[in-house]
C-alpha cells in the first residue's frame, strides 16, 4: 500500500490540508520582504562630496559653490566621488568650460552630502558606502545570501533528521531574533554579521514551507498547492514596495519587515508534523494520530487506522531494518546512484542559474526607467499571473519543459535589453516586465519540479543542496553590478549567458507529471 492511498481514505485536498496551507503562507510573505530588502536598506541616494565652508564662499549661493567645487559630467550632473582640489572660480563666469586637467581633481576629502528627499537614511548614508567603499554596500546583499546558502545545508539536512515542523519553528524563531539584532545596528560589522545570521534563519523558512505543504495533499492538487504556496511570496513582494515606501528609515524597516514572523511562530503551533516524515521515520504511532486529525476535519469520520495501515512501512525502511531510521541518508546520498547523481547535478545547475538571473533583475529596480517603489510593485504584479499561467502549462507540456523554457525567455528578455536603446525607457520596461515574469515563473516551478524529483528520505536534503546551489547564485548576483565599471552591459550579458546556459540543462531533467512522489531511493533508480 501507497501513501498516496491513504489520500483516498483521509480526503487529500479538504479542510485540513486548506488550513495547513494558509498558515505555512504566512511566513512566504515574509521572506521576499528580507530577500529582496537590499533594494530599500542599501539604496544609495544622488550625493556628492562635502565642501567644507571658506570665507571665499561668503556671498555664493549653494549652487554657485558646487559649480566651482566640483566637476561635472559631459551631462550636467555634479560628480559624486571627485572634487576640485582648489575652487575653480573662473567656472563663475562660463560654468561650461570644465577644467581638463585632472590633476587638480582628488578623492572626497570631507565626507559626502547626500540627497534625503527619498530616504531618511539607508546604510549608504549612515556609513558612507560610496565610492571607494561601494563594493561594501554591495556586499550587504552578498553576506545574506551567504547566510541563506549556509542555511540550507544546515536546515536541509536538519529537516530530514529532526522532522519539518520543528525545524520551522527553530528558523522562524532565530529569524525574529537576528532579525531585530540587524535593525539594532551600531556598526556596519554588526550589520554584516546579523543580516548573516538572518539568512541563515530565514532559508529554514524557505526550504521547508514548499516540501511540508506538499506532503500533506494527495497527486492531483500537488501543483496546485505549489503555486497558491508561491503566490504569498508575490504578495510579500508587493508588501515590500508599500512598507519601504511608508518607511524611510532603514532602522525602522528592518523592524517592519521582521514583525509578522512573530504571527507565523504563534500560527504555526496549530500544523501537524509531515505524516511522510514520521512513517519514513519509524514514527507510526505520531503519523496515524496525525492521519486521523486529517480525516476527522476533512468529514471522514468513518476513517479508522486499518491494521494493514498500522503495519506499514515504506520499502526504504524494511529494507533497512538495520539501520537507524533518519540516520542513514546525507547530501553524500544524492551523489551514490547514477539516476540520482544526474538529477542532483542538473537541478543544481538550474537552480544556480534560477536565483542568479531572478536576483539580477531584482536588485536592479533602478535600471529601467520607472521609479524604484513602482518597479518593486510592478515586479510583484506580474509575478502572479505569471504563477496561474505556470499552473496551466506544468499541466499541459509538463514540468521539464515548463522549466527549461522559463528559463531560457527570462535570459533572453535580459539580454534584449542590452541591445534596445536606453532612450526607450517604455519599451525597456515592458520586456523587463516580461523577463521578471518568465523569471518568477522558473522559481515557481523548479520549487515544485524539484519537491518531486526526490524521494521523501533524501527531500529535504535534495531541497538543501539545490537551495544551496540558488542562494549561491543569489549572492554573487549583486557582485556583478561592479562589474560595469570594466563595461556597463558586462553584468547584463552575464545574467542572459547563465539563464540561457541552465534553462537548456533542464531538459537533461526526467519529466514528474503525474507520477508518484518517490518514496526510496530505489523508487528513483
Amino acid at each position: 500500500m501507497k501513501f498516496e492511498d491513504l489520500f483516498l481514505e483521509i480526503g487529500g485536498f479538504g479542510r485540513f490540508q486548506i488550513l495547513v496551507l494558509f498558515i505555512l503562507c504566512l511566513p512566504r510573505i515574509n521572506l521576499p520582504m528580507h530577500f529582496l530588502l537590499h533594494n530599500f536598506l542599501a539604496a544609495t541616494p544622488s550625493h556628492h562630496c562635502a565642501i567644507p565652508p571658506q570665507e571665499a564662499f561668503e556671498n555664493l549661493t549653494t549652487e554657485e559653490v558646487l559649480l566651482i567645487s566640483i566637476p561635472r559630467d559631459p551631462d550636467g550632473t555634479f560628480r559624486s566621488c571627485e572634487m576640485f582640489s582648489q575652487p575653480q572660480f573662473q567656472l563663475l563666469l562660463n560654468s561650461s568650460l570644465q577644467p581638463e586637467n585632472s590633476s587638480i581633481l582628488q578623492h572626497c576629502q570631507h565626507g559626502w552630502v547626500y540627497d534625503h528627499s527619498q530616504f531618511t537614511s539607508t546604510i549608504a548614508t549612515q556609513w558612507d558606502l560610496v565610492c571607494e567603499q561601494r563594493g561594501l554596500n554591495q556586499a550587504t546583499a552578498t553576506f545574506f545570501f551567504i547566510g541563506v546558502t549556509m542555511g540550507a545545508v544546515i536546515f536541509g539536512y536538519l529537516s530530514d533528521r529532526f522532522g519539518r515542523k520543528a525545524m520551522l519553528q527553530l528558523s522562524l524563531v532565530c529569524s525574529v531574533m537576528f532579525g531585530m539584532l540587524s535593525a539594532a545596528s551600531v556598526s556596519y560589522s554588526m550589520l554584516a554579521i546579523t543580516r548573516t545570521l538572518t539568512g541563515v534563519a530565514l532559508s529554514g523558512v524557505s526550504l521547508i514551507v514548499l516540501p511540508l505543504g506538499m506532503e500533506w495533499v494527495d497527486i492531483q492538487h500537488r501543483t496546485l498547492s505549489g503555486i497558491l504556496t508561491s503566490i504569498f511570496w508575490s504578495i510579500g513582494n508587493m508588501m515590500l514596495a508599500m512598507v519601504a515606501y511608508l518607511v524611510r528609515e532603514w532602522h525602522w524597516l528592518l523592524v517592519a519587515v521582521t514583525g509578522p514572523c512573530l504571527l507565523s511562530i504563534v500560527c504555526l503551533w496549530w500544523v501537524p508534523e509531515s505524516a511522510r516524515w514520521l512513517i519514513a521515520n519509524g514514527q507510526v504511532k505520531q503519523a496515524h494520530r496525525n492521519l486521523l486529525r486529517c480525516a476527522r476535519m476533512n468529514g471522514r469520520k468513518d476513517f479508522t487506522v486499518s491494521p494493514e495501515v498500522r503495519n506499514w512501512r515504506p520499502r526504504h525502511i524494511k529494507m533497512a531494518t538495520d539501520k537507524k531510521p533518519g540516520g542513514s541518508y546525507s547530501y553524500i546520498s544524492l551523489f551514490r546512484t547514477p539516476v540520482l547523481r544526474k538529477i542532483s547535478l542538473c537541478s543544481g545547475a538550474v537552480w544556480f542559474g534560477v536565483a542568479f538571473s531572478y536576483y539580477g533583475m531584482s536588485m536592479n529596480l533602478t535600471g529601467f526607467g520607472l521609479n524604484m517603489y513602482l518597479s518593486q510593485f510592478v515586479f510583484g504584479a506580474i509575478e502572479i499571473p505569471a504563477k496561474m499561467i505556470m499552473y496551466v502549462l506544468v499541466n499541459r507540456i509538463g514540468r521539464r519543459q515548463s522549466q527549461a523554457w522559463s528559463l531560457i525567455l527570462t535570459g533572453l528578455c535580459i539580454g534584449a535589453n542590452i541591445i534596445i536603446p536606453k532612450s526607450f525607457t517604455s519599451l525597456r520596461s515592458v520586456v523587463a516586465t516580461m523577463g521578471k515574469g518568465f523569471s518568477e515563473s522558473a522559481f515557481t516551478t523548479v520549487f515544485l519540479y524539484t519537491s518531486e524529483l526526490y524521494p521523501t528520505i533524501l527531500r529535504q536534503n535534495g531541497m538543501g543542496y539545490t537551495s544551496f546551489m540558488a542562494r549561491l547564485g543569489g549572492a554573487l548576483a549583486p557582485l556583478m553590478f561592479l562589474l560595469d565599471e570594466v563595461w556597463r552591459s558586462l553584468p547584463e550579458v552575464i545574467y542572459c549567458g547563465i539563464a540561457v546556459c541552465c534553462g537548456s540543462v533542464a531538459f537533461l531533467l526526467p519529466e514528474t507529471l503525474n507520477m508518484c512522489l518517490p518514496e526510496g531511493i530505489e523508487d528513483i533508480e
